[in-house]
C-alpha cells in the first residue's frame, strides 16, 4: 500500500482472486452461459433482460452499449408504467 491509501489492518491477508472469477455466476473459457434470469411475469421485462445474454460471447469493451441498451429498455418500461399509475 501507499501512504495515501494505508493497508487498514489487511497485512496477512491476501485476495482470493481464483474464487471470486469461479464462484456462482463465474463463467470460464469455453463454459456454457449461465442460468437465465428467472422470468417476472411482464414479458417486456423478460425481453429487455433477456438482451443481457449477448454478454457472454460479446468482447468485454461491447459490454457497455450492451448494458446501456437493456437499461434504457427497463427505464422506458418503469416509465410507461409511472404514467399508466393513478
Amino acid at each position: 500500500m501507499d501512504e495515501e491509501y494505508p493497508a487498514h489492518g489487511v497485512q496477512g491477508q491476501s485476495q482470493d482472486l481464483h474464487s471470486e472469477r469461479t464462484g456462482p455466476g463465474a463463467q470460464g473459457d469455453g463454459e456454457a452461459p449461465g442460468p437465465a434470469a428467472a422470468p417476472t411475469g411482464d414479458d417486456r421485462v423478460d425481453h429487455a433482460v433477456a438482451g443481457l445474454r449477448r454478454l457472454a460471447g460479446a468482447p468485454a469493451e461491447e459490454h457497455v452499449a450492451v448494458l446501456e441498451e437493456v437499461h434504457g429498455r427497463l427505464r422506458d418500461i418503469l416509465g410507461e408504467l409511472n404514467e399508466g399509475a393513478p
